[in-house]
């Protein structure tokens, strides 16, 4: 008889950094006309509440609260709620900004 223990990884999901709880009106779009709602935000991307559907694999710009656009791609989409991958990440004194907002 073979006996082992073990300890699970911590892999934190499939997240390469953690997300934060937020409620930031943002915009889409280059012009930054159509607006939508982040959820929750990491340096590496945010989930969105959409007015419009959004396509997975399409690329976006965000217009975020005092931040320029950024480019993101649509991971996953589901009616008007969206995942998104920023091209660039954030800064880290960019997210505690806005992870700040909301305090």
């Amino acid at each position: 008889m073979f006996a082992a223990e073990f300890e699970p990884a911590d892999t934190n999901g499939r997240r390469r950094s953690p997300r934060a709880p937020v409620s930031l009106d943002a915009r889409i779009g280059k012009a930054g006309r159509t607006l939508c709602k982040v959820v929750d935000i990491s340096i590496h991307g945010a989930r969105l509440q959409t007015y419009s559907a959004l396509t997975k694999d399409s690329t976006i710009w965000l217009t975020l609260p005092g931040v320029d656009p950024i480019a993101a791609e649509v991971k996953w989409a589901d009616d008007y709620v969206a995942g998104c991958q920023f091209t660039t990440p954030l800064e880290l004194d960019v997210f505690d900004r806005l992870v700040e907002l909301n305090r």
